[in-house]
């Protein structure tokens, strides 16, 4: 609290955010490399990808209001501290390590994320950046979240399926990025006065103005299909056309979550001069893209073209910029100032619903195809987007 002001003092907490969201994606397009070197069955890669979540949504619902009573820094310099932990346990390999470092993974990224996009924003504004317009905070953090979140998982990618112990040194990258984090994120000021704030954590931790009009129409209906998207893009399409890149399966994984996260990162300054209108808009130009995404992913499992599944990595990666822009500015637009973390958490936890999405892929598969099950999917993507539309303005 104690920094000269400085319109540059998000910038290590936005960076260490990069590096946090580099830590949690990078294991997803490792999961063809596990298979293929360990033998692993599908119901032991969806464990995996699962267990993160166990970690993330508690430490999302408890520490973000943490960060609101107590201070942003200490939860986030934390949370930078348990990735890196997290990443050097899953270098350690074997079933056990790998458990133990996705639910670090987990509670590094519940940590940093809520914690992480309340101190962006409070560093976008007054006394620090008072030039900065609206939403600038939500779009500096979507930003940073998903630069990180497509970086990792190309880069763990593309080592491992070329260099040299590729469960092993596809973690490299990892650890020094965070080693670079870490000093200037100390160095970041604080914007919670711990001292001037009242209230119990467990008080803070009911979030009322997640029970808002807004919130509940707007924002919550559209939040799992931020990541229900992209994770179908990124972690049921490569599998669906394996055969047709065989030998290259784990680098045509890295190459989907790059195209998916990387249009998704390209898309969010259009999503900011949408929102900065309505937030309708981007919502609802996000969810038109998921539906038309899981349309196109439809049509790549029924022909088992990897070109198409590219075409859906595109589609469906604009469909997670946007969404993402949109409620997360409308959170923060919502949020009163001593539930702005709070209510963050509420919405990344939301949002996290959409990893469940390959599980369920997966269990109805004995029932009908892909095919079916993504148009389905694209059905009820289709009547969130008719909510929305039908929302009346702010």
């Amino acid at each position: 609290m104690t920094a000269a002001p400085s319109p540059r003092a998000w910038v290590p907490v936005a960076v260490a955010m990069f590096g946090i969201g580099w830590g949690a994606n990078q294991f997803v397009s490792l999961l063809v490399a596990y298979r293929q070197a360990e033998g692993f069955g599908v119901a032991t890669v969806d464990a995996l990808v699962g267990v993160y979540a166990l970690g993330l949504v508690p430490a999302l619902l408890v520490l973000g209001p943490v960060s609101d009573r107590y201070g942003r820094a200490p939860v986030l310099r934390v949370a930078a501290l348990v990735s890196l932990v997290a990443t050097g346990v899953l270098m350690l390999g074997g079933l056990p390590a790998l458990y133990a470092g996705r639910f670090l993974a987990g509670l590094a990224s519940g940590a940093a994320f809520a914690a992480g996009s309340a101190w962006v924003k409070e560093l976008s504004g007054p006394p620090h950046d008072p030039t900065a317009p609206a939403g600038t905070g939500a779009r500096r953090a979507a930003m940073a979240l998903t630069a990180g979140f497509g970086s990792g998982p190309v880069v763990a990618g593309l080592v491992a399926q070329w260099a040299p112990a590729p469960l092993v040194t596809c973690y490299v990258p990892h650890l020094v990025v965070m080693a670079a984090v870490l000093v200037p994120l100390w160095r970041a000021p604080e914007t919670v006065d711990a001292t001037a704030e009242a209230g119990s954590v467990l008080a803070r931790m009911r979030v009322r103005s997640a029970r808002l009009p807004r919130f509940r129409g707007l924002v919550a209906p559209v939040a799992p299909w931020v990541f229900g998207g992209a994770t179908v893009s990124i972690a049921v399409l490569p599998g669906l056309v394996a055969p047709a890149v065989a030998g290259h399966e784990v680098a045509f994984n890295a190459v989907v979550a790059g195209v998916t996260l990387g249009t998704g990162f390209a898309v969010q300054p259009l999503g900011r001069r949408m929102a900065a209108v309505d937030t309708r808009r981007p919502a609802g130009a996000g969810m038109a893209a998921v539906v038309a995404g899981l349309l196109l992913a439809a049509l790549a499992a029924a022909t088992t073209s990897p070109w198409l599944v590219l075409g859906a990595a595109v589609v469906l990666g604009a469909g997670y910029g946007w969404c993402l822009v949109a409620g997360l500015t409308e959170t923060q637009r919502l949020a009163p100032p001593h539930e702005l973390a709070g209510l963050t958490a509420v919405y990344y936890a939301l949002t996290y619903v959409g990893f469940a999405a390959p599980v369920l892929l997966a269990g109805l598969s004995a029932v009908a195809g892909y095919p079916v099950l993504l148009t389905a999917a694209a059905a009820l993507a289709a009547v969130v987007l008719v909510l929305v539309a039908r929302r009346s303005p702010a």
